[in-house]
């Protein structure tokens, strides 16, 4: 879950929706597994020069401290995710969402046979950044990948090109239809979102109506008059059931949330 908008509480986006994150973390409906509890993280935009983390290898359901900290934390740019790996280590340094300088990325899905690739897509990593990864996973790796061809100055050509990278040495590997990926990436100004998988059957992912829409179709929905006329939310799953809410991100797509406007456009993979 990614959220941009005016400074809201983070228990009123984890806690308290219907399906919330928490509640997806125990009973997911759409996702690849049913139970994410191979840890959680959380990041967000407040006094410091870069945002802060906090993250933790419990099930979300079950950290208190959590709940604690949800409580008290108010944010314009707010991130969140629940684990279920796909094969790396259940530690700290493997949760999502990831951090560099002022960049926070998180992704669901995986890079097919990362194992039989990992070296040569390090390899390619800028030797500046190498020394900032920090756990052993296919999402971390993508991230950094997406750094080194550009990400900071180009958001969306850079994580086309490291999709493009990653397809190009899979295939020299004889692996089809390697990537498979929902991502979220903000610098604490913007949001950038992506849709996108080699098989063309993505993992879902949906952004919100805008509020002053949203609002007049649901006057009785007390939780909206929390939601500035700027918020934006970007679920993997809708939060609750409620019609007109929630918009279907298109297959191969990306989409920016910013302070300019908001805007979808087609995601193809680049040759770096």
């Amino acid at each position: 879950m990614a959220y941009s908008g005016e400074p809201i509480l983070a228990e009123d986006l984890l806690f308290r929706p219907v399906h919330s994150l928490i509640d997806q973390s125990l009973h997911s409906q759409l996702g690849a597994t049913t139970t994410n509890g191979d840890g959680f993280g959380i990041g967000w935009y407040g006094e410091g020069p870069r945002p802060a983390l906090f993250k933790s290898i419990e099930p979300a359901w079950n950290d208190r401290n959590l709940r604690e900290l949800a409580s008290q934390i108010r944010s314009g740019m707010f991130f969140a995710h629940v684990r279920a790996s796909t094969g790396s280590p259940v530690q700290r340094s493997n949760c999502h969402p990831f951090r560099y300088g002022n960049w926070l990325w998180m992704h669901n899905g995986e890079i097919v046979d990362y194992r039989k690739i990992k070296r040569e897509l390090l390899l390619a990593v800028d030797a500046e950044l190498y020394t900032e990864i920090m756990g052993s996973t296919d999402s971390e790796a993508l991230f950094y990948l997406a750094l080194t061809f550009g990400l900071t100055d180009d958001p969306l050509g850079a994580v086309g090109r490291a999709v493009g990278f990653v397809e190009r040495t899979a295939r020299a590997h004889g692996i089809e239809n390697p990537v498979q990926m929902t991502v979220a990436t903000s610098d604490g100004t913007s949001m950038w979102f992506f849709r996108y998988s080699s098989q063309v059957q993505s993992r879902s992912l949906y952004y919100s109506t805008d509020m002053t829409t949203l609002r007049a179709l649901h006057p009785e929905v007390e939780v909206l008059a929390k939601l500035g006329p700027r918020a934006r939310l970007v679920v993997s799953e809708p939060l609750r059931d409620l019609p007109g809410a929630w918009n279907e991100v298109p297959e191969a797509s990306a989409g920016t949330v910013g302070p300019y406007g908001d805007e979808i456009l087609p995601f193809v993979p680049l040759a770096p």
